[in-house]
């Protein structure tokens, strides 16, 4: 049994084939990275306008590379959200729409669940239940998952997400957009010695973040330098580096504490900001520290993509989980307002 999956929350259209047995089967993806870096962010009229153009095309690729006609689909799963409120219609449309004529169900999917559960298209598997930190552009939090659907929210931003501090970073150190791969980048060349920027929150007994103060510091150091003249590329990637370092200790220390809180010894990192690979060896240490075991998405699979709206989508699916002719788009979305499977 196969379903589609249609991804459209924000600036890429991802579109994917899921089999109940074998797992993914295809998938393809078009970003608009290009279309709205002349602008340093995402532009959402240009996003919705941009889906209507790619995902039409996109559902016939992946279905014809998957040895598949419409009619042989089961279901078709769709973000429903959060996102921007265009870019998820003009997804939710073309799955209703589809789906309609079709006369097979349509499966709405909460993105950050298609996140959460992106590990586990591929082997091992994490094993429920676990914490989940779920690090984005858009958000940054702490989860107990018992099992799919079922989520305990444990902390989160009280401010700007650590993806959105990325970009900001970036942006004062003159780097293009989006200026997460590229802070990286230059991150790998800095002394991690040479500034000491706060970590938020930690002297807090909560699992809560804050990033604004952190990027008000990089702020003041970006200014000290320019000011006296030495903003040169060692100073950059010296900024670019500490302020890595100040993300990561965060991190790690936030998810140590909620593991031992849980009583877990399974970790999941998920999200677009997972893919950092500073991030990726700060929570690999961790585990290993901690004699458990951490899990991430595949580094194609950690920004959005249709694959993951496709899993979740069947895991909803074959729990009996369908969207009526009505089309609801949720740009906020509760991950604590889903039903448990």
């Amino acid at each position: 049994m196969r379903i589609l999956g249609i991804e459209s929350s924000c600036d890429e259209t991802g579109v994917a084939v899921y089999d109940d047995e074998c797992g993914l089967v295809a998938h393809a993806l078009h970003t608009q990275i290009a279309m709205h870096a002349e602008y340093g962010g995402v532009v959402p009229e240009l996003a919705s306008r941009d889906h209507i153009k790619r995902v039409v095309p996109l559902v016939r690729q992946v279905t014809a590379q998957a040895g598949m006609q419409l009619k042989d689909y089961a279901a078709i799963a769709y973000t429903a959200g959060p996102g921007l409120i265009g870019a998820l219609l003009v997804g939710a449309m073309t799955a209703r729409s589809l789906a309609y004529a079709l006369n097979i169900p349509a499966i709405p999917v909460h993105h950050m669940e298609g996140h959460l559960l992106a590990p586990l298209l591929d082997d091992p598997k994490p094993e429920f239940p676990f914490v989940a930190l779920l690090v984005s552009g858009g958000h940054t939090m702490l989860i107990k998952v018992n099992c799919p659907g079922d989520y305990e929210l444990l902390g989160q931003s009280v401010d700007d997400a650590v993806g959105e501090a990325f970009d900001k970073t970036a942006k004062l150190l003159g780097l293009p957009y989006p200026g997460g791969p590229y802070l990286e980048k230059l991150a790998a060349n800095g002394d991690s010695t040479s500034y000491h920027f706060p970590r938020p929150m930690l002297d807090r007994p909560t699992l809560d973040f804050s990033f604004a103060g952190l990027k008000t510091a990089v702020l003041n150091a970006v200014h000290h330098a320019t000011a006296q003249g030495q903003c040169d590329d060692k100073v950059r990637a010296d900024i670019a580096c500490c302020f890595t370092d100040a993300v990561c200790e965060t991190l790690v220390k936030k998810c140590a504490r909620a593991l031992q809180q849980c009583g877990l010894h399974n970790l999941v990192a998920a999200g677009g900001v997972s893919a950092n690979s500073a991030i990726r060896n700060a929570l690999t240490d961790l585990m290993q520290q901690r004699g458990g075991k951490v899990f991430f998405a595949r580094k194609e699979f950690c920004t959005d993509n249709g694959a993951m709206i496709a899993q979740a989508g069947m895991l909803r699916f074959k729990a009996g989980t369908y969207a009526p002719l009505k089309v609801d788009v949720f740009p906020r979305w509760p991950l604590s307002s889903l039903e448990a499977l």
